[in-house]
């Protein structure tokens, strides 16, 4: 056998063997399950991401809400005998519509 001919199998079957590792790479069990925690942990940081959002516009409108009860915007009045009392009259501790 020349040297050449050598050279031709060692690296015929240098391929073969890098074909064989690359295929038993691909069909790996521990690949397979790495690839499916891959896609487990994209679907559970977007769903993370959005109860995140979720939350904070829940704070947020809470934050609104509970400051907004507090104004007044509504001005009612009614005459009661004769003196003319209202609502926001009331509501700030003047019960006799006195200015």
């Amino acid at each position: 056998m020349k040297l050449e001919d050598i050279k031709k199998q060692l690296d015929e079957n240098s391929k073969k063997i890098i074909d064989n590792m690359d295929r038993i790479h691909q069909n790996s069990g521990a690949i397979e399950i790495l690839k499916d925690f891959k896609g487990d942990n994209k679907r559970l940081f977007t769903v993370l991401i959005i109860i995140l959002c979720m939350w904070f516009a829940t704070i947020v409108y809470l934050v609104y809400i509970l400051n907004d009860i507090s104004t007044i915007s509504d001005v009612r009045s009614q005459e009661i005998d004769g003196s003319n009392i209202e609502y926001s009259d009331l509501i700030n501790g003047d019960y006799y519509g006195q200015d």
